[in-house]
């Protein structure tokens, strides 16, 4: 048996975080079992869990403290409210059937557990280790997660400790506001303006980033810092060096243009997949999208997002965004499509007809005179419910 289970529980200093393995003593985990408690290290000191002193929990758990314990406070909270709830909570799977099909006396558990510095209610730390290690072992048994909850769960969560949203994009379609400005008092007005909105995407366009540099980015966050932000350099050459850049000045997606060499592109698409960044193709003046979605497909380095876009100077032209389902095709589906150049309320339904995941808006937001009316005039027209990607899945 090597069973692994985690759980996050409560809030506040006293929220509780479980990690535990589960295994035969004569296994790797009984191995470590014994070594946790034959080497020890200051302010990490493992300790069995007792329901209370002199009575044993099976199966034996072994404890260990995760932040280093340097006050007398830190130490009675381990050795009292901690202790008691792995070890009941233990016992009472127990109880409950959790271990029926092991042999309590031929298993032993690891749990690693998380006590803040500053946690001083008992109460609290008691419960809430007691749920977290409960949790912990039935994950452990149904290992939990599943490949398909991991799958639908993984772009939705935000991380409750990490404190600010990665946004990902799995709820199409998205309002993108893209800001092609050149003074960042207009670019202050459009981003205090546009309404804080899970569907709406923020664009570094070109001008405002030969204008400001890559730090421009850092200015928007400033002022949206969970904002998804695409930084619009239209690479031409150096393609890994450039979308590095980008990844390091905090955009979460950056644009190459098709009109560039495919080794550029190829080099560029694959560092933002390393960077965890998403790669966007500007298609502007590429005579055949598909085709070049096909030949980086076949390379591995197909793009997270296509833009389909009709340059400023062409706009008042037929709309026409080519056939989009034949790109998403070409890349095995797995492919947002974006369209841009002079996209109106008037247009949105029939870009979203056409497969637009994503509507690429400029002047008509930026440039008007009720900034926040424009944006929510648009936002309406894609009929998407708002979504909360900061929540904490404990139930699934």
């Amino acid at each position: 048996m090597y069973l692994i289970g985690e759980s996050l529980e409560g809030e506040g200093t006293e929220l509780a975080h479980i990690d535990l393995m589960i295994g035969d003593k004569n296994g790797p985990v009984g191995t470590a079992f014994a070594n946790g408690m034959s080497q020890l290290s200051a302010g990490h000191t493992p300790l069995l869990a007792v329901v209370r002193p002199n009575l044993l929990t099976k199966p034996a758990t072994l404890i260990i403290p995760k932040v280093t314990l340097k006050k007398g406070s830190q130490v009675n909270a381990i050795f009292g409210a901690v202790q008691a709830a792995v070890a009941k909570a233990v016992a009472d799977s127990v109880e409950e059937g959790v271990f029926d099909d092991a042999d309590i006396d031929d298993i032993v558990i690891l749990a690693s557990v998380y006590l803040h510095p500053d946690a001083a209610d008992y109460n609290r730390i008691y419960r809430y280790n007691y749920g977290a290690t409960k949790q912990a072992i039935e994950r452990a048994f149904a290992q939990f997660p599943s490949k398909e909850v991991l799958m639908k769960e993984k772009d939705r969560a935000g991380h409750a400790v990490m404190g600010f949203k990665v946004h990902r994009l799995w709820d199409p379609p998205y309002l993108q506001v893209a800001m092609d400005l050149v003074d960042m008092k207009s670019v202050e007005r459009v981003l205090t303006e546009v309404p804080k909105n899970d569907h709406v995407l923020i664009e570094a366009g070109t001008p405002l980033i030969k204008q400001f540099g890559l730090n421009v980015i850092s200015e928007i966050r400033k002022i949206r810092p969970d904002a998804f932000i695409i930084a619009d350099l239209k690479t031409l050459d150096t393609g890994n060096l450039e979308a590095r850049m980008a990844a390091n000045a905090s955009a979460d997606a950056v644009v190459v243009s098709g009109l560039a060499p495919v080794s550029t592109i190829e080099k560029f698409i694959l560092e933002a997949k390393k960077t965890g960044i998403y790669s966007v193709i500007d298609m502007l003046n590429v005579t055949d999208p598909v085709a070049l979605i096909e030949d980086l497909a076949s390379r591995g380095a197909a793009p997270s997002i296509v833009e389909l876009h009709r340059a400023i100077d062409d706009e008042g032209s037929e709309y026409n965004w080519g056939n989009i389902a034949a790109i998403k095709e070409a890349a095995g589906g797995n492919l947002l499509v974006a369209t841009a150049g002079g996209i109106r309320q008037h247009v949105v339904k029939t870009a979203l007809k056409s497969g637009a995941d994503i509507l690429v808006v400029g002047r008509a937001i930026t440039a008007s005179k009720n900034i926040k009316n424009a944006a929510e005039q648009f936002l309406e027209e894609l009929n998407s419910t708002e979504i909360d990607q900061f929540r904490i899945m404990t139930d699934f």
